[in-house]
């Protein structure tokens, strides 16, 4: 089917053949032994887009399960070397462009300074033997977190994969080097989150919606809108999901290390297919994935956002011409 250069590769391999051939590219130099670049991209990329055992996937290609099995670390370990070069920061030139993108997602003026959306999701995993409680997660299924920030076009700028399903938000968001190191985003720009992160100024710019019941018709206004524009991030986990349900609709038979090697790779893989224009819908979403409101007390370092959340309602919520009233007076 890849060889003759024109069957459609998306029902088995899920991208389509110029993203396949641009992934080969970028995994591969020209002169790596002929055809064999192009036999383990195939491999891996059927084995993701399947979720079956090596040994489906050995019959299938008439290759020993231990090659399938050397093949798909060895290509998973090959895509995270590239991951810098489709998942980044974006330069400052683009911060304009991505504001203005949230501004109409949010469908206000208000959001001029929002330059990106973080979120998370638990991924399931067949749990280790040793401590498998730790991966018990809220809805009672063992999983790794998956956080993960977007601009406005669903465009992963950064990932951070590997906690235990029971831990909180927060405190994946605390441990994440884009906290820690306060690696985005830059001064005066601000991130949107759920209520599952605290709403914060510092270390890094968080804002979140009021919390329900909401006081009064401002904090329901801004809701409203920052859920438009926050949920770019679940569509990016819908799209990722739809192309990868056998990964992300059932439990991983491998270990949780190689798991979470293996979340990282469908993400940069649908960074580069938004590059080459391979899209899909995304899954609908069946519940959201935000946590009870509450957060584990660690304020060392944070200050809190809610007097910036405030005044962005505020704007928001402001009157944009004069009332008809005021323009007939001279006060």
């Amino acid at each position: 089917m890849y060889f003759d250069g024109h069957s459609e590769l998306r029902p088995d391999f899920r991208l389509h053949r110029t993203t396949v051939s641009a992934l080969t590219d970028l995994l591969w130099p020209r002169d790596h032994q002929g055809w064999g670049r192009h036999l383990d991209t195939l491999v891996f990329l059927f084995w993701l887009a399947s979720g079956t055992s090596y040994r489906v996937v050995a019959r299938a290609f008439d290759i020993p399960r231990s090659t399938v099995c050397d093949v798909a670390h060895r290509v998973a370990d090959q895509i995270l070397s590239i991951r810098r070069r489709l998942i980044s920061f974006p330069p400052a030139e683009e911060l304009e462009d991505i504001s203005t993108g949230f501004q109409q997602l949010g469908g206000c003026a208000s959001f001029q300074r929002v330059v990106g959306a973080i979120d998370g999701c638990h991924v399931r995993i067949k749990p280790p033997a040793e401590h498998a409680e730790c991966y018990l997660n809220r809805k009672l299924f063992h999983s790794v977190q998956f956080q993960a920030v977007t601009d406005h076009q669903g465009r992963f700028l950064d990932i951070f994969a590997g906690y235990p399903g029971s831990v909180h938000d927060s405190r994946v968001l605390r441990n994440s080097p884009i906290y820690k190191e306060q690696l985005y985003p830059p001064a005066s720009f601000v991130l949107l989150g759920d209520g599952g992160y605290p709403c914060l100024s510092r270390p890094i710019t968080i804002l979140t919606p009021y919390r329900q019941p909401v006081r009064n018709p401002v904090e329901a206004r801004f809701n409203r809108h920052h859920s438009r524009a926050r949920s770019v991030v679940e569509r990016a986990f819908g799209i990722m999901k739809a192309r990868w349900r056998a990964i992300f609709f059932k439990a991983l038979e491998v270990q949780p290390t190689f798991a979470v090697k293996v979340i990282a790779c469908c993400a940069v893989l649908h960074n580069l297919c938004l590059r080459h224009g391979d899209l899909l819908e995304p899954e609908p979403v069946q519940e959201p994935e935000t946590e009870a409101v509450h957060h584990e007390q660690d304020n060392q370092g944070q200050q809190s956002g809610e007097s910036l959340r405030a005044a962005m309602a505020a704007a928001l919520s402001a009157p944009r011409e004069r009332h008809q009233a005021l323009r007939d007076h001279d006060y």
